[in-house]
């Protein structure tokens, strides 16, 4: 989803966001995610969002954070996303799209007034998300698409390889990454690739070994 805003400089960027924490969730640049929102202190979020300057970051707990706490401690790496889409749905809920926009580290979480979290944070480290396309030409889309195809069969699942053979480098790594099964480590480790080409190489090295332990190959487990 088109937004109407393009940063094209780090400083366009707020220092300060609100926190949707959200394991196994993966948001990239130029990536949609659609949510469903429900409670209170996220609608409560989306509002402020909406008055504001509508970006969020989405970011995962680490991995030993208990899904019960109530404030989990944060991975240092999220994405920004910006508020492209917002409906109600007449019970209370919100359905809402973020379109990434570029990953940023937690500087400090700060004491907010909010029902929310709310963090410093610096966008720095990843300036060329704000470049699209940057990388994608160093992309191995044969390899791509090969284990693509293999995870399609393996699970017998449809595409839309019209599609997907028009779709450019970045959409199509980053898409995929998204859209992808697996779990949190893995996620995270997608979000935190320092390029597009790492991030198509980490994509096809999980989805092997996924295919490999469903095949029972010895050689599978992560060294």
């Amino acid at each position: 989803m088109a937004s109407n805003i393009v940063y094209h400089k780090l400083d366009e960027l707020p220092a300060v966001l609100p926190l949707f924490p959200l394991r196994a969730a993966l948001l990239l640049p130029r990536g949609e995610l659609p949510l469903n929102i429900f409670e209170p202190r996220y609608l409560a979020m989306i509002e402020d969002s909406i008055r504001s300057h509508r970006l969020i970051g989405l970011i995962q707990p680490t991995p030993e954070a208990s899904d019960d706490e109530e404030r989990p401690a944060l991975v240092r790496v999220g994405c920004a996303g910006r508020l492209t889409a917002f409906a109600e749905t007449g019970d209370g809920r919100y359905l809402v799209t973020l379109t990434g926009v570029a990953r940023f580290a937690l500087v400090e979480e700060l004491t907010a007034a909010t029902p929310y979290r709310q963090a410093r944070v610096t966008f720095d480290e990843f300036a060329l998300d704000l470049a699209p396309g940057e990388g994608q030409e160093d992309v191995d889309r044969e390899a791509l698409l090969k284990t693509l195809k293999d995870y399609l069969a393996a699970n017998e699942l449809e595409a839309d390889w019209d599609g997907i053979r028009r779709a450019p480098n970045e959409a199509l790594v980053n898409a995929l990454a998204m859209m992808s099964p697996f779990g949190a480590r893995e996620k995270q480790a997608l979000l935190e690739a320092p390029d597009l080409k790492s991030r198509a190489e980490i994509l096809v090295a999980v989805t092997e070994m996924e295919l490999a332990k469903a095949r029972g190959d010895a050689s599978s487990s992560l060294q």
